[in-house]
C-alpha cells in the first residue's frame, strides 16, 4: 500500500562501532527519503567514527576501522544531513530504542542543532512485534514474501523495512491506518521524554524515572528530595540528550 504523507518521511538505518549511544559512533547511515508525492530519494554514507570498531560490531556490520579511515567525520556531513531531515518524521527499524537516541546524540556532539521534539516517529519493529513478534528478516519474509540475502548492509535494512511498513498497512487494513500519526503513535511502547527513555511521561503526563534506585518515581519529586541526583546524572555516563532533558526538567519546576 501506497504510505499517504503530509510530509517527507524518511527511513534510515545505522551501522555503528557498537551499541552504547552515549558513547559509542555512527560509521554507515542510509535513508530513503519519501516524499507526499512519491518521489524516494536513497542515499548511503560511510563515516570515520574517529574511534575503534569494536570487534563484535564488525562481525554484525562487515565494517572495519580501515574500510572508514578516508570518510569524513558526522561532524562534516551533520549540517547537510540536518537539512536533508528539516521537516520530516522519521521511521526505521528499533528506530525509537536505538537509531534515534544515536543520531540525536551525534548531533549534539557535532554541535549542529536538530530538534527532534516536533516530529513523529514510526517504528515499524514495534508494529511488527505487536502483531506478529519477530525479527527484520523474519519480518522481510513474512510480509513480503523475500528473502534478506544482504542483512546488516545499511541500504538492504532501510529499503526492507520501507518496504515491510507497506506491506504491513496491507496486510492489516482492519488495524493499521494509512496515516503517519496513528502509525507514530502505534509503534511506540513507551512515551518518552528524552529519547534514550530513561525519563517517561505517566497516564497524567507527569515525567517518571524509568530506570534505577528511583525508577517509578516523579522526576520532580527527585530532584527536590535528594538534590545531589542533578549532579550524578550530569557527571555520569548518560546520553547529552538526556542530560540536556534533565536540565530542562530541572529548569521547569525551577529547583536549585
Amino acid at each position: 500500500m501506497k504510505l499517504k504523507l503530509s510530509k517527507p518521511l524518511v527511513f534510515f538505518d545505522l551501522e555503528t562501532t557498537g551499541l552504547d549511544i552515549a558513547n559509542d559512533r555512527i560509521i554507515e547511515l542510509c535513508y530513503v527519503k519519501v516524499e507526499p508525492n512519491g518521489n524516494e530519494e536513497s542515499k548511503v554514507m560511510r563515516l570515520n567514527p574517529e574511534i575503534h570498531i569494536s570487534e563484535s560490531a564488525s562481525r554484525v556490520n562487515g565494517i572495519y576501522d580501515a574500510d572508514v579511515k578516508d570518510c569524513p567525520t558526522f561532524r562534516e556531513v551533520a549540517p547537510a544531513l540536518a537539512e536533508t531531515l528539516r521537516g520530516c518524521d522519521l521511521a526505521g527499524f528499533n528506530s525509537n530504542r536505538f537509531d534515534i537516541p544515536m543520531l540525536a546524540e551525534e548531533f549534539l556532539r557535532a554541535g549542529v542543532e536538530v530538534d527532534f521534539t516536533n516530529r513523529r516517529f514510526v517504528d515499524v519493529q514495534n508494529i511488527y512485534h505487536k502483531m506478529e513478534r519477530r525479527t527484520l528478516i523474519a519480518a522481510y519474509k513474512y510480509y513480503c514474501g523475500k528473502n534478506l540475502d544482504d542483512a546488516h548492509s545499511a541500504l538492504a535494512d532501510t529499503q526492507a523495512t520501507y518496504e515491510v511498513l507497506q506491506a504491513q498497512l496491507d496486510m492489516y487494513p482492519d488495524t493499521l491506518k494509512n496515516d503517519i500519526d496513528f502509525l507514530a503513535d502505534f509503534s511506540t511502547m513507551e512515551r518518552n521524554v528524552d529519547l534514550a527513555g530513561r525519563f517517561v511521561y505517566d497516564d497524567h503526563g507527569n515525567e517518571i524515572i524509568n530506570f534505577g534506585k528511583y525508577k517509578g518515581k516523579a522526576v520532580r519529586d527527585v530532584l527536590r528530595s535528594d538534590p545531589g541526583y542533578y549532579g550524578w546524572m550530569i557527571q555520569g555516563n548518560f546520553t547529552l540528550n538526556t542530560k540536556q532533558t534533565l536540565t530542562r526538567l530541572r529548569l521547569k519546576y525551577a529547583v536549585r
